[in-house]
Formats: structure tokens, C-alpha cells, sequence
């Protein structure tokens, strides 16, 4: 069994990003899922414009979800700036349908806002209590930038697993897993920073808040855990209960070096058949309640 944490999806084709390429369509990602050998994949909707060149609404996911039952689960994704663009905005109504309809999490969340901004901290505090995970981006500045704005080291992160304790945190992105290392700067956090990783932020907060979990996806995700590969083995050691194998497909060509990282990892005897499980599924399958057991 092999869960993607992170996915991403459009139901037909439309106009292409800077880049010129397109969101993966359901059959493309199922296309890939096929190559990778993955068995399901988390939907994450893309609510806020930020990071997109497209609206991907959580109705659009569940839709498609219904089409391949067996192959998706639906996350939900609100904007904190929806309704009302209030502190005071009640979104409990909304979680609780998305929650229903059989939405496992919220997430991605790419606001461009502080984590401790009152329009942040109202949807947090309502997701926990919905007993919603949260999945996050992280962006080190506002404005030509997108997710949650937190300052070097994640002071602010910090302050949100201490002020939301039951609430469940899955990071993601290149300033959360630059933090993995201690020698990380202002300059290259936001990147893909090389060589040797001396124990950072991320270990840190991991070993002190039982409520944070993380998620591998991506170039950020997969060079963490392979920048210092003696490291990476060592990390998913300790922290196997709280890491989740993710891809973060955006595009029907994308490369998926995790995978085969992983893979490799368990065939040479460097982690065990049951740490791999674990950050393969188990871990996903406990979080998010999917009775996969």
C-alpha cells in the first residue's frame, strides 16, 4: 500500500501556468500513480489565488473523488480571508459539511497571510475543533510569494503548535524543510540549500510538539531527507510515527525522485520494512482516520 499525502488536480484543461505547463487531469494523475505504484492519493483543493492560475474548489474534488472512490481522498480547503474576511467569520458550519462529505483534512493552505494573523488563528482554532488536520505551505514574505508567512527558524509555527495543541500541522515547503538543517539562512531558505545537515529547527520542534507531522512531498520534502542521505536515514528513524511519503504532482510529466528513494532506503537495509510502511501509509492512514488497517 503506498497513500500520497499531497496531490494536486483539474478536472479538464485550461490555460497554462508561467511555466507553460498544466495540472495533471484524473486520468493523468492516475497515469502516474500507475508508474510510481501508488494506491491513493490526498486531493488537495486551491482555494486562494495565490500560487495558482486556477480556481480548484473542494466541490471540484469531491466530485472527482466520487468518480474514483477507490483511488483519491478529498481534502477541504477554505481561504481564512472567506465570507466574511473576518477574525470572526464561523467556518465550523463548512468544516463540518466538507467533514460529511468525507474530506480527511484542510490543506493546502497558500494564503499569503501571517501565521498568527486573527483571520489564520480563527480557521486553526475551528479546525481543531472539527478535528481537521491542517496541511501547509510556507512562504517567507508577503507579497511575490505564496502560503503562510513565518520569519527564519518558524518562531510563529512554533506558536501556533503551542496555542492549538490538539490540532494536527502536516508541513510542507522549501522554508520548513530548509529548516531541517541548523546552518539554513535568510538567503537560501526558500530553496533547495546542499550538503552536510546539521540538526535544525524542524528535529527541534518535532521531538517537542506532538502535534506537528510532516509531509515529504515535493523537491523540498525529498532534498531534505536526501541532501546528507546518513542524516535523511537517521531522521526518518526517529520521527517514523510523524512522516508521510507525498509527491506534490502538479504536472503530467513530473518527477517523483521520492519514491525511489525510499525504496532504495528499505532494499539496502537502511530503514525497515517497518518504517517504510509506516511514512508509505500506515502513518496517513492513522491521521487522517482512513480505517485502512
Amino acid at each position: 500500500m503506498v497513500i500520497d499525502i499531497h496531490a494536486h488536480i483539474t478536472r479538464t484543461k485550461t490555460t497554462t501556468r508561467e511555466n507553460g505547463r498544466t495540472y495533471t487531469t484524473p486520468a493523468e494523475l492516475l497515469k502516474i500513480m500507475k508508474r510510481e505504484g501508488i494506491d491513493k492519493a490526498v486531493l488537495l483543493p486551491m482555494p486562494t489565488p495565490e500560487g495558482n492560475h486556477r480556481i480548484v474548489s473542494t466541490e471540484d474534488v469531491l466530485e472527482i473523488t466520487a468518480e474514483y472512490p477507490d483511488r483519491f481522498i478529498p481534502f477541504c480547503n477554505i481561504d481564512p480571508r472567506a465570507i466574511n474576511n473576518s477574525e470572526n467569520t464561523n467556518f465550523l458550519p463548512h468544516l463540518e459539511y466538507y467533514k460529511q462529505a468525507g474530506c480527511k483534512g484542510l490543506g493546502e493552505m497558500m494564503a499569503n497571510l501571517p501565521f498568527d494573523d486573527p483571520l489564520v488563528e480563527n480557521l486553526f482554532a475551528q479546525c481543531e475543533a472539527a478535528e481537521m488536520p491542517v496541511l501547509f505551505h510556507i512562504g517567507p514574505r508577503y507579497r511575490n510569494c505564496y502560503g503562510l508567512i513565518d520569519d527564519l527558524h518558524l518562531p510563529k509555527l512554533e506558536a501556533a503548535l503551542q496555542k492549538f495543541p490538539n490540532l494536527i500541522f502536516i508541513g510542507h515547503s522549501q522554508p520548513f524543510w530548509s529548516e531541517i538543517s541548523a546552518d539554513v539562512t535568510e538567503e537560501n531558505r526558500n530553496s533547495y540549500p546542499k550538503g552536510k545537515v546539521i540538526s535544525g529547527r524542524v528535529p527541534e520542534l518535532l521531538r517537542k510538539y506532538p502535534n506537528l507531522y510532516c509531509d515529504l512531498s515535493a523537491g523540498s520534502g525529498y532534498n531534505a531527507v536526501s541532501r546528507d542521505p546518513e542524516f535523511g536515514y537517521d531522521f526518518i528513524e526517529e520521527f517514523q510515527d510523524r512522516l508521510m511519503f507525498g509527491t506534490d504532482v502538479c504536472y503530467p510529466d513530473q518527477e517523483t525522485p521520492l519514491t525511489n528513494f525510499l525504496r532504495e532506503a528499505l532494499e539496502r537495509g537502511k530503514i525497515s520494512l517497518e518504517i517504510y510502511e509506516k511514512v508509505m501509509w500506515r502513518n496517513a492512514d492513522r491521521i487522517l482516520s482512513l480505517g485502512l488497517e
